[in-house]
């Protein structure tokens, strides 16, 4: 894949922006982070170049005098919500990003749960849980009326009753597990409670897409929009911004809807608004950093094909109606694209009409697209992936398992772990590679291919089972279904 994005400029230019955004304020700076600041593979798919842990590990730059702030939703908690991309629940990928964080030489300093209510017994057991880990808590209350009632927010019956989370540094990151945490209302709760203080601390945004000096019609910001239909987010024109400067800037439409209101509360909590438009708050510089646009108009472009077929699953796998996925749709006609035009598509659905079986297919780093089958023996997935690690150590006539180490194994599940399905998985089929490994060298080459598919496209003609996804996303594997199950069970896993 080409590379669009230079990642060094970015981190340079990112640092030297928010140090200026720092400048303005003699107080903190409260660092509202949308989006992903770990695992951002969004970001990555659509600018090639721009690595998953790009923003954190410029924020690690800074990890001195940075402290960063998570906040969760007692909603969400109360509905154990579940980020979709890794399959687990909103509390785990916070103690997750904690440890990631961490990891990174970055200061957590607490925990705020937005949306508190006593009577919410979930979100009171994780406050003891993280108390319990070593880590601060805090609460912060819905308002009546936000955010519109402008005089009660910023009031003791406000902002007043949230609890002020105690911070030692001076830029303050607040970032959260996903969208709808609460995060720009926990960093105006603490303007007005340091303003109390007699501290001047100010407010930036963090904020990757839209990407404000592209185009509207830009492919990297159609694929956020694609991205975020199930928000119901629009990218538009930001004529705050417009009429206060006379230039042109993209925003989406929540930022601008809410800006009047976010107006009325920095005038009155700090006397005045330092922002003429929502894009002046932002601090993002990803735009000045692209160094081949058509290689990231092309990768967003696969990017909006992507969202379009993860849309048409997750709307039969829950039995709803066709919304996101027509969304998409217009979003796919607007960069003039079709399904088909994800090269790995054809192939997969041409295997599975010839043997009417579940087939896949993956485009290599060199753009060969390597096919797999269902057998007696191994499921679609599974074949593809043998096939494909032959091709790239260049041993494409070798058998890597033969039968005779396959039928143990089947025995295995079958006789004993209850399996109904005798067919070798990817996870049972790496174990197995990796045990040949040991004595036949040619399984041992193939075996060290596997870093080389990261970041490969896959298509397959039926929605995966959980293992089979798991694998290949933990592969690092771009992986798109039709939205057909292989059987007709009535039960899932999930």
């Amino acid at each position: 894949m080409r590379t669009g994005f230079d990642r060094d400029t970015y981190r340079r230019m990112q640092s030297a922006h928010i140090a200026q955004r720092r400048a303005q304020f003699s107080g903190k700076l409260y660092l509202e982070f949308g989006g992903k600041l770990i695992d951002d593979m969004h970001a990555s798919r659509v600018l090639p170049g721009f690595t998953p842990d790009n923003k954190v590990v410029m924020l690690a730059e800074l990890s001195d005098e940075v402290e960063v702030v998570v906040a969760v939703s007692a909603r969400d908690l109360a509905r154990s919500k579940v980020r979709a991309d890794l399959g687990i629940s909103y509390e785990d990928d916070l103690l997750r990003h904690v440890d990631a964080f961490r990891s990174y030489g970055l200061y957590v300093g607490s925990v705020v749960i937005t949306q508190w209510t006593d009577d919410n017994r979930q979100a009171q057991d994780f406050r003891r849980k993280l108390e319990s880990l070593g880590i601060k808590v805090y609460r912060h209350f819905p308002i009546p009326g936000y955010p519109g009632d402008v005089a009660r927010i910023v009031s003791e019956e406000g902002y007043g009753r949230n609890e002020y989370i105690e911070t030692s540094r001076d830029l303050v990151v607040v970032t959260a597990p996903g969208p709808g945490s609460g995060k720009m209302a926990t960093c105006l709760s603490q303007l007005y409670h340091d303003h109390r203080r007699g501290i001047a601390s100010g407010y930036a945004k963090f904020e990757t897409f839209p990407i404000w000096n592209l185009p509207l019609d830009h492919p990297v910001n159609i694929a956020y929009e694609a991205a975020t239909a199930d928000l119901d987010d629009v990218n538009m024109i930001d004529p705050f911004h417009l009429a206060a400067h006379g230039t042109q800037a993209v925003n989406y439409n929540r930022d601008v809807e809410v800006f009047p209101v976010l107006t009325r509360l920095f005038e009155e909590i700090l006397g005045s608004s330092p922002y003429a438009s929502p894009t002046d708050m932002g601090v993002n510089m990803a735009g000045y950093c692209i160094s081949d646009d058509e290689a990231c108009r092309e990768a967003a472009v696969q990017e909006v094909i992507r969202r379009y077929y993860k849309a048409l699953v997750a709307e039969r796998r829950d039995a709803v109606e066709s919304l996101q996925s027509d969304r998409i749709s217009l979003l796919m006609a607007k960069v003039g694209a079709s399904k088909e035009d994800r090269p790995v598509v054809r192939p997969a659905l041409q295997v599975a009409e010839s043997t009417g079986a579940p087939a896949a297919a993956i485009a290599l780093p060199d753009g060969r697209v390597v096919t797999g089958k269902t057998s007696a023996l191994l499921g679609a997935c599974s074949a593809m992936l043998l096939n494909a690690l032959k091709v790239l150590a260049g041993i494409d006539d070798v058998d890597l398992l033969a039968p005779a180490s396959i039928e143990p194994i089947q025995t295995l599940k079958t006789r004993h772990l209850g399996s109904h399905n005798p067919r070798l998985h990817t996870d049972e089929v790496l174990i197995a590679l990796a045990v040949s490994a040991n004595g036949d060298s040619n399984a041992r080459s193939a075996l060290e291919q596997l870093g080389n598919l990261r970041g490969c496209d896959v298509h397959t003609s039926t929605i995966l089972g959980p293992v089979d996804e798991g694998i290949l996303r933990a592969l690092g594997v771009q992986v798109t279904n039709e939205p057909v199950y292989a059987t007709k069970a009535l039960y899932r896993k999930r």
